[in-house]
């Protein structure tokens, strides 16, 4: 049976790493699709710059297109990041009749339903495993291992970055900038952090899986974010004195009125599996009302580790070539005509409990008027610490844990709070999710 080819767009880190992949294990794979897989072509910015794959045998050319215009290529598999030139060719390879694998998360999040319509017009196929979680297969896992179930909520660390910040924070008893200007160093994080450490990066995956769990279009613009770069070293302290640990979650919920998208640091409970997830690790938490919960655990990053998931793409993709495309598995799980409208709920709307930090003087009547504006919201407490003053300032810390309410109704007792004489800067909110 002939072969079948592949045309590698961008042969950087997850590019090289998937040509190594797919070389060292061509055997297993070959054996597991059904068919031989050959890398035939690749294009890359420039040819004279040392790569961390061997090429051997593959036709080189700084121009993507004449890969997508190839009539002999059947697998396209785009690994050149962003939403430009990439969404243009790979909407060329689909209207070429070319199956498209690709890492590309921002891709898929903001352009996703235009490619999976083309996709099904032109009888092809987009796979995307390798845009959200790096290696670890969550995307299969919610589209089809959990397609018995009706998944009621799902919390992901998504960002490697975030996750090793956070984890040095509550560790060493380090600071946010000096722990970022040392992931900075290590190529965890970009010269540029903020996709990583204000949560676009988390919800453009967190979009994904949303779209996938519930069986609704991409929705991107409508999530909501929010970075760690004020949580501070005695938030991270206060969470742990009161069995919490701080983690910089995805989270998504089906509820009545919507669905909820947010990104944000949240307190969750130490005990749980995900929250002793660290370092640059990555792990989703997917609950399905047969199944209960299911946590997947794995790099989310790194050359070979994506390198796994783009692989196992293009060996799914090879084994439907034949397959009568409307038997396919979907795109986003539910067959196309199927998707819903849910209204994606504004963060106002969303039900959760919260942790507060307020530095207040130290005098009589002070957490008394804290308490009654919470009650006048609805708010009641669960836990309270009020500290020793800082520096003998004057200057108290009173920590609270709240059950849950509506945001809106916190952010109302908030404004009060912070207009009171004895309530010397802004309050620190920190949402609170027990994930049980």
């Amino acid at each position: 049976m002939q072969s079948v080819k592949i045309g590698v767009l961008g042969l950087g880190t997850v590019g090289s790493g998937t040509v190594n992949v797919l070389r060292r294990n061509i055997k297993e794979i070959t054996r597991r699709a059904g068919r031989e897989i050959e890398i035939t072509r690749a294009a890359d910015r420039t040819m004279d710059k040392e790569r961390g794959c061997d090429t051997t045998g593959i036709d080189l050319t700084t121009d993507a297109f004449e890969i997508v215009n190839d009539p002999n290529i059947h697998v396209v598999v785009e690994l050149i990041g962003g939403t430009g030139i990439a969404r243009d060719l790979v909407l060329k390879a689909i209207e070429n009749g070319k199956h498209v694998v690709t890492a590309n998360k921002a891709l898929i999040a903001l352009h996703g339903n235009e490619l999976f319509k083309k996709a099904q017009e032109n009888g092809v196929t987009v796979a995307f495993e390798a845009g959200v979680a790096g290696g670890i297969p969550i995307i299969k896992a919610m589209r089809e291992g959990l397609s018995a179930n009706r998944i009621e909520w799902l919390a992901g660390i998504i960002n490697g970055t975030g996750n090793f910040i956070l984890t040095e924070m509550r560790d060493k008893g380090r600071d946010f900038p000096e722990v970022l200007a040392e992931a900075q160093a290590l190529g965890y994080a970009e010269a540029d952090p903020t996709f990583d450490v204000e949560g676009i990066d988390a919800a453009h995956k967190l979009t994904i899986m949303a779209s996938i769990a519930f069986g609704i279009p991409l929705q991107f613009d409508k999530a909501y974010t929010e970075g760690i770069s004020q949580v501070s070293q005695e938030d991270v302290q206060y969470a742990a004195e009161l069995g919490y640990i701080i983690k910089h979650l995805g989270i998504s919920k089906k509820t009545e009125q919507g669905v909820e998208l947010r990104v944000h640091p949240t307190l969750i409970p130490h005990r749980r599996l995900i929250a002793n997830v660290d370092g640059v690790m990555n792990a989703v938490l997917v609950k399905g009302d047969a199944v209960g919960p299911t946590l997947y655990y794995g790099a989310g990053a790194g050359s070979d580790a994506t390198a796994s998931a783009v692989v196992a793409d293009i060996v799914d993709v090879v084994r439907v070539l034949t397959t009568d495309p409307e038997n396919r598995v979907p795109h986003l799980a539910f067959q196309a005509d199927a998707l819903v409208d849910t209204p994606i709920l504004p963060i106002t709307e969303v039900v959760t409990s919260y942790y507060l930090r307020i530095h207040t003087d130290d005098e009589p009547g002070v957490l008394a008027d804290i308490t009654r504006i919470l009650a006048e919201q609805g708010i009641s407490i669960e836990a309270i610490l009020q500290k020793e003053p800082e520096d003998h300032n004057g200057i108290v810390p009173v920590i609270m844990l709240t059950q849950a309410v509506a945001e809106k109704n916190m952010d109302m007792a908030i404004t009060h709070i912070e207009a009171l004489k004895t309530v010397k800067d802004s309050v620190m909110r920190i949402r609170m999710e027990s994930l049980g």
